[in-house]
């Protein structure tokens, strides 16, 4: 599928921040569809078992991917998860790349719920879920300037994700 456009990453996110250590530096595109398509890869800091992705920072990227789908259509505002449920299908290890997909489930005027999948690179569900999500201004989440700590833009070649 296209990739329409880049999102921006922050410094300090756990799943997109540039400057975190410990972070995973996903990348996330606004894709032809609609959707919002992630790459990435954990390492062994984000693990569980040995060789085995820990089960929150799944659901953590989830809760990411679910979060960006309000930036395909509306890139100037921010919500906060209510709700997610996470499905955890096949085992994930890390160093292996791998996609995600988020796509609206339902849209209303203040909230919103994404469904969304952390796939292998053939495509194959390894763990999915819902989130429901509060738009809210920034000044009720945060007294630090949004803009500011998401301001990065990393460029890439990417121009196409299959899902």
């Amino acid at each position: 599928m296209k990739v329409v456009s880049k999102q921006n990453n922050s410094h300090m996110c756990l799943i997109c921040g540039m400057d975190n250590e410990l972070g995973v530096k996903a990348q996330f595109y606004n894709m032809e569809d609609g959707s919002v398509g992630g790459l990435f890869t954990f390492r062994s800091e984000h693990q569980s078992y040995p060789g085995r992705v820990h089960g929150g920072m799944l659901a953590t990227m989830i809760d990411e991917l679910a979060g960006r789908v309000l930036w395909t259509d509306n890139p100037d505002k921010i919500a906060v998860t209510m709700d997610i449920n996470v499905k955890y299908r096949k085992p994930v290890p890390y160093d292996v790349p791998l996609k995600g997909r988020g796509v609206y489930a339902q849209k209303l005027s203040r909230a919103y719920s994404a469904k969304c999948y952390v796939m292998n690179m053939d495509g194959e569900v390894l763990a999915e879920g819902e989130a429901k999500y509060l738009i809210l201004p920034a000044e009720k989440i945060t007294d630090i300037p949004v803009d500011e700590e998401l301001d990065i833009l990393v460029r890439d070649d990417v121009t196409e994700i299959e899902f």
